[in-house]
């Protein structure tokens, strides 16, 4: 039995079952069907193909890392062969062909540690081979100082000495002498006095992370808090975070033994080490470090917060075109861009949690857009865009306490694997009304803050620390696409003209003037514009539970050929269409009250899971259509009215819950939301839900 090398518990090898997946292999064995699915290798490229990348795992076996799997394209990678990458093996078939899966993890201080998978070994997990001295690591590292005591014989002789000048005073001094003996016990000697004066001299100033590059190979210290502490087979490495930046320091006491455990993150500590450039990255080499307190750790914190402050606000305020509504909530868009910025510069991820619909997609993106280039800054790790920023769509108008419980497992997970500090969570056209509370509650259990923001209707009731809602502020509904394209700029003044086009591909009709002149500033044509729109219709609803990072990007930033555009729109066209024509023949039309209505039972008139989503189908029949005030669609347990916003939804599914007690309805989200029922009382829920409509109107 062995010990785990990151919770210390007792299991065959050197890691637990639980934290298998938090460290990287190095394969020694000559065969296949050796290797143990699910565990991370270190490998090397050995060449590239259309379908792939095929990477060597060891010097005998190799493996296919399948262009699906990779995030992005594959000439995005920026790979080469020879180069050393960590991949994960999914499958080893029967054939002998393995199967790799992209790892986010590709530098080895990602990784908690480093073991060797040798079939040949007592067990499939072992430490390396001890290849260097102890005080030099393959990780780096400088080993931590053990305290020294003086020898007992020194002590001994200094206590005689003591006792001999104690026993034969001379008469004439005792008292001034018994005096200065009293002082020689309390003071330090004149040889002590000038040692400490020495180890003073030798303390190195304090040198901001941002300008330890200009102090390569020297001895520096740098004061700050540690961003997230991680064990690896070699030394503990400690993300230190000042005003400035962030860097890791490397302390070794022993191979996997964790030095300083006392040291949590969170801590504010000062730490004296030696500069270096490892792997182009700069790293501290920790020879001492201590954790300050008292008014020394108030010094370090006060000026964290104030250069985080400054660096947090906005460098400017100005609307992308101007929108009364949007300019309302100003001060919200605000304190919505400072949490934000703040969040990156606090080494915190960003979740974007977006619906999914044009309209999301567009917000989604353009925030994404923004905080890449800030991320990038930030941190000099090449692959910190796929740490710091995550879009996730989201498969309901709502953000649920299905999502969060999702991103609750997500986060923590997170934090115990890789010490990652709780994410910010920004809601988009989602989180702003009641039927989010128990979601956002969940988040702020584990103090994870959250930022909605939303263009329709909402009731300030999900409890968002920061809420961006025109309607709140009294003003009318805006267009989610373009309200979230505001605040990107916001977030970040420099993506400020790749915004421009972005609110006009995001209406269906009736632009607003000022954003239309704003897209026609760039080089898209309305056209164009309404093919992109079309296009990203089409990959929200197939691409609904991925983020899809590169080819959305490639569709709303014209890194994409023409024909793909052209291509995707075409086929949401013809898509759109075929449905439209098979549900129009369908429609009830009926006259209540004077209010024209049309209904249409969506599960028996058109195709179940084929595109277009309900609610796109339901706009695209109201669009197209002049002879109905109403268009009514009935889609399993739900109701939607589409009605120009004349008609308050949620007021409606109110008083039809009054009529029909035992109808099971409930109103789901604000006046623009929709009505769920039992769907055995599904006649009785449709002739109320008309009547009470007529008479809202009426």
């Amino acid at each position: 039995m062995g010990t785990c090398i990151i919770c210390g518990s007792s299991t065959d090898g050197r890691v637990c079952d639980t934290h298998e997946e938090d460290v990287a292999f190095e394969f020694r064995g000559d065969s296949p069907d050796e290797l143990t699915p699910g565990r991370y290798y270190q490998g090397t490229i050995d060449g590239f193909a259309d379908f792939g990348v095929f990477v060597d795992i060891g010097d005998s076996v190799t493996g296919l890392l399948h262009r699906s799997e990779v995030p992005g394209r594959l000439e995005s990678l920026g790979w080469d062969a020879g180069d050393e990458v960590y991949v994960q093996v999914t499958d080893v078939h029967d054939n002998e062909n393995v199967d790799l899966g992209w790892s986010i993890r590709q530098d080895d201080r990602d990784f908690r540690g480093h073991l060797v998978d040798d079939p040949h070994a007592e067990s499939d997990a072992e430490l390396p081979d001890e290849e260097e001295e102890e005080t030099s690591t393959a990780d780096g590292g400088t080993p931590v100082p053990e305290e020294t005591e003086e020898p007992a014989e020194a002590e001994a002789e200094s206590e005689s000495a003591d006792d001999a000048e104690a026993a034969d005073p001379e008469p004439e001094a005792a008292e001034p002498e018994a005096a200065e003996e009293h002082e020689t016990e309390d003071e330090p000697t004149t040889d002590d006095a000038a040692a400490e004066a020495s180890d003073a001299d030798d303390e190195p100033a304090r040198v901001p992370i941002a300008d330890l590059g200009d102090h390569v190979d020297e001895r520096v210290a740098v004061e700050g808090e540690v961003a997230n502490a991680r064990q690896t087979s070699g030394p503990t490495v400690f993300e230190l975070a000042d005003e400035t930046g962030a860097v890791d320091c490397a302390a070794f006491v022993e191979a996997g033994v964790r030095a300083y455990p006392e040291v949590e993150a969170g801590a504010v500590v000062r730490i004296v080490g030696e500069v270096e450039r490892r792997r182009g990255e700069l790293q501290v080499e920790t020879e001492d470090l201590r954790v300050l307190d008292g008014a020394d750790a108030q010094a370090v914190e006060a000026r964290m917060e104030d250069a985080l402050t400054e660096r947090a606000a906005p460098e400017t305020t100005d609307l992308l075109a101007a929108d009364d509504a949007v300019e309302a909530v100003t001060d919200d868009l605000v304190d919505a861009a400072t949490a934000i910025r703040r969040a990156v510069v606090e080494a915190r991820p960003v979740i974007v949690r977006h619906t999914a619909t044009v309209e999301g997609y567009v917000a989604g993106t353009a925030i994404e857009r923004a905080l890449l280039p800030l991320i990038r800054d930030e941190h000099a790790r090449e692959d910190a865009e796929y740490h710091y920023v995550d879009r996730r769509p989201l498969d309901d108008a709502f953000y649920t306490i299905d999502d969060a419980t999702g991103d609750v497992t997500s986060m923590l997970e997170a934090a115990e694997r890789h010490d990652e500090k709780h994410p910010l969570f920004v809601l988009v056209g989602a989180g702003s009304t009641s039927e989010s509370t128990d979601a956002i509650d969940l988040l702020d259990i584990y103090d994870a803050d959250t930022v909605a923001i939303d263009g329709g209707y909402t009731d300030d009731a999900a409890g968002a620390d920061v809420l961006v809602s025109p309607t709140e502020a009294g003003e009318d509904p805006v267009n989610t696409g373009a309200l979230g394209s505001q605040l990107a700029a916001f977030v970040n003044d420099d993506v400020r003209e790749d915004l421009y086009h972005l609110p006009a591909v995001a209406y269906w009709a009736d632009t607003p003037e000022a954003y239309a002149d704003l897209a026609a500033q760039t080089d898209y044509s309305p056209d164009t514009l309404a093919d992109l729109r079309d296009a990203i219709a089409l990959e929200a609803f197939y691409q609904s539970y991925e983020d899809k990072r590169e080819l959305i990007s490639d569709l709303l930033w014209g890194e994409a050929d023409d024909s793909l555009i052209e291509h995707v729109s075409e086929q949401f066209r013809e898509r759109l269409e075929t449905e439209v024509s098979t549900a129009e023949p369908h429609l009830d039309v009926r006259g209540q009250d004077g209010v024209a209505f049309e209904t249409l039972d969506v599960d028996a008139y058109t195709h179940e899971y084929d595109f277009p989503p309900v609610d796109l189908l339901l706009d695209a029949l109201y669009r197209r259509r002049d002879r109905a005030d109403v268009l009514v669609g009935v889609s399993g347990d739900e109701i939607r009215v589409r009605s120009g916003d004349a008609v308050d939804v949620r007021a409606v599914g109110e008083t039809v819950a009054d009529e029909l007690p035992d109808a099971g309805v409930e109103p789901r989200g604000a006046r623009d939301g929709r009505i769920e029922f039992l769907s055995g009382e599904k006649d009785a829920v449709v002739d109320a839900v008309v009547d009470a409509i007529a008479d809202q109107l009426a």
